[in-house]
């Protein structure tokens, strides 16, 4: 299961994702997404896990949930639209 996590702080890294999702199951992924000018987060990541109840279980657990002073945002990821308009 590929999951969302939105609203995070921007001090956080892929180690305090991964240790969080951890409690739930095996992580298999754990990604922050940096501006590509800065390096700086951009308060959003996708954490994947293998097993889809794990994963589902860390979801329902965790959306909402107070992490680092911020209530994050947890779901399973959508896969990424192609929009040709932008280009």
């Amino acid at each position: 299961m590929n999951i969302y996590v939105g609203n995070l702080d921007f001090s956080i890294k892929e180690d305090d994702l991964k240790n969080l999702f951890a409690e739930y199951g095996e992580v298999s992924s754990v990604k922050i997404i940096t501006d590509k000018f800065s390096g700086r987060s951009k308060g959003f990541g996708f954490i994947t896990m293998d097993d889809d109840s794990e994963g589902q279980a860390a979801v329902n657990e965790l959306n909402g949930s107070e992490f680092k002073g911020r209530n994050m945002v947890v779901n399973e990821a959508r896969p990424k639209k192609d929009d040709y308009n932008r280009r």
